[in-house]
């Protein structure tokens, strides 16, 4: 909206003809990661959405032509939301009441980077020069995770991104981390009134995940105005939440964003 383009459809929507992706496409999957193990099964990974991507291009080059083709694709603006995912589904209590990770910390941690890098470059290698990133929100704070208690190697992977450096990449990065603590601790300051606990759920911080009564516990309670929450349900944002996070994106300053904001970006000239 603020870039005052038309909704963008996703990749599969039915009946989507293929000269619509000049306009724009969204690949996004619901619960989707950077990793395959990611809530396999019920939704599309990065590195399948990557390879879509790829079939777009080949598309586009078929439609417009190689040169037009190349000016568009380095002209759009590439947005990733990707890794919160990630970090929060794996997490599960042992025998012991324990939670526990599937991968030593800091080797799961540079598996999502890796593979977010590898996904990164081969938007790069298609021609995309433009690109906006939103990093992991503090998983810990949000109702979902407040109420629980608490070898793969990677290193071709790493060595094989330090050899390559990217040229006329720009970016922007919203700091969501410390934003989204901000508006946590000081909701009042920003029109909400609860910062902590959600709209929508049951148990401790309203975090138990059973808005709506559709999984496991089939109670839950529902607040009466959702507009003076930062949570909806245990880890999803109401919409006022995502609205500010956008004007964030959007326009935000060095405060909050790393390098271009996107308003910036979308007017910075590419070179392919």
């Amino acid at each position: 909206e603020y870039a005052e383009l038309p909704l963008i459809p996703p990749y599969l929507h039915p009946g989507y003809h293929d000269h619509q992706y000049i306009y724009g496409v969204n690949f996004a999957s619901s619960g989707a990661g950077d990793l395959p193990e990611t809530n396999p099964g019920l939704v599309i990974d990065l590195k399948t959405q990557a390879l879509y991507f790829a079939q777009v291009g080949k598309l586009l080059r078929k439609i417009l032509g190689e040169e037009k083709a190349k000016k568009l694709l380095s002209t759009a603006v590439y947005i990733f939301s990707v890794g919160t995912n990630d970090y929060a589904v794996p997490f599960y209590t042992n025998s012991n009441g324990t939670v526990v990770l599937p991968y030593p910390q800091q080797i799961f941690i540079d598996l999502v980077i890796c593979n977010i890098t590898t996904a990164i470059k081969g938007i790069y290698n298609e021609g995309g020069r433009k690109f906006g990133f939103v990093n992991v929100a503090p998983l810990n704070r949000s109702p979902f995770l407040r109420t629980f208690v608490n070898g793969t190697t990677i290193d071709a992977c790493l060595k094989e991104q330090e050899k390559q450096l990217i040229k006329e990449f720009n970016y922007s990065i919203l700091n969501f981390y410390d934003a989204l603590l901000e508006l946590m601790k000081y909701p009042s300051k920003y029109g909400s009134k609860e910062g902590n606990v959600a709209c929508c759920g049951g148990g401790p911080y309203m975090g138990d995940y059973s808005c709506g009564g559709k999984r496991e516990i089939e109670e839950y309670e529902l607040c009466n105005n959702v507009d003076e929450y930062v949570f909806f349900d245990s880890p999803h944002p109401t919409e006022s939440t995502a609205e500010h996070f956008a004007q964030l994106m959007w326009n935000g300053n060095k405060d909050v964003i790393d390098f271009y904001n996107l308003k910036q970006l979308f007017h910075v000239e590419s070179i392919s």
